[in-house]
């Protein structure tokens, strides 16, 4: 296990669950014959992606980034999107590699609420009822009201019927941590901080935690097929105003000289950038699975 200057935190990215989404919405004006070299597509145009989250444990807190996808979706949405995971995908993973039950998960960082990121929030079959008891729920509240009243073109992304009511009820219980504005602090354990930066062209008020070591890309730069700064999806809601919020975040990342995250990628799972120009960045390094402890998943960072 890593100890980090002192202060016992370990950090862990897990694959609960696989999924696929078409691929020219995935590279917007991208032509296919460019990213089909970096991720092959299916017979239906489809691309196969990971439905990566964080673990981070420190002194106090099992510390989750985003839930994935769940299992609450039924046959015909799973067909559609190629889904592949266990019945409780999150929970299950959560118990085998690391003996903890959902009850020991202290707080929930969701980046946003579109199904693929908040889909592990809630049990299958006993609705309304989180899959997190006990955990402490920090989430925007200008994305959360977005989500209840977005565009007819990225409605589909939020089932507010399903978060909605688990929300609420964490609301009442006083067990959510509402972020505000641009940027700030999530959370401090025994001295050490998470904290966040927002983006807004994949959806308003998108949540990006880091700490001194990584930052968690969620749908700004879902893989790293997306690090060149033009490749943005056609999911994005304002995709010119992706290209600013990248170099914006690429700036403040080679500045601190953190590790991206990556959240959609089947085949690594972060990478270290560097700047090309002033206006283009690159990988300077990509981390595959083996990189990680094999029976864990833990990251090691340097």
């Amino acid at each position: 296990m890593m100890e980090a200057r002192g202060v016992m935190t370990k950090y862990f990215i897990l694959h609960p669950a696989v999924f696929k989404l078409d691929g020219g919405a995935m590279f917007g004006i991208i032509p296919k014959p460019l990213w089909s070299k970096l991720i092959p597509a299916d017979e239906l145009n489809r691309i196969q992606l990971s439905l990566r989250v964080m673990l981070i444990q420190t002194k106090n807190r099992n510390i989750l980034i985003d839930t994935g996808i769940g299992d609450y979706h039924g046959e015909k949405f799973d067909q559609r999107f190629g889904i592949i995971g266990e019945k409780g995908p999150l929970e299950n993973l959560l118990k085998k590699n690391f003996n903890l039950a959902s009850e020991d998960i202290t707080d929930l960082i969701l980046s946003h609420l579109h199904f693929d990121h908040v889909g592990g929030l809630g049990h299958t079959g006993q609705e309304h009822v989180s899959v997190f008891p006990d955990a402490t729920l920090h989430i925007h509240r200008q994305h959360y009201n977005y989500s209840l009243n977005p565009t007819q073109r990225d409605a589909g992304s939020f089932h507010s019927s399903y978060f909605k009511p688990i929300i609420e009820k964490a609301n009442d219980d006083g067990k959510i941590n509402w972020l505000d504005g641009e940027e700030g602090m999530i959370l401090i354990d025994n001295g050490e901080e998470i904290k966040f930066k927002c983006s807004h062209g994949h959806t308003p008020w998108l949540v990006h935690a880091y700490d001194k070591h990584f930052i968690y890309m969620a749908d700004l730069v879902p893989t790293s097929a997306h690090i060149s700064v033009p490749w943005v999806m056609g999911y994005d809601i304002s995709p010119g105003l992706t290209t600013v919020n990248k170099l914006e975040f690429y700036q403040f990342i080679a500045e601190n000289n953190l590790t991206m995250i990556f959240e959609h990628d089947m085949n690594y799972w972060g990478a270290k950038i560097k700047r090309k120009s002033e206006t283009e960045f690159e990988a300077a390094e990509l981390f595959t699975p083996e990189s990680l402890d094999p029976l864990k998943s833990e990251l090691i960072f340097h």
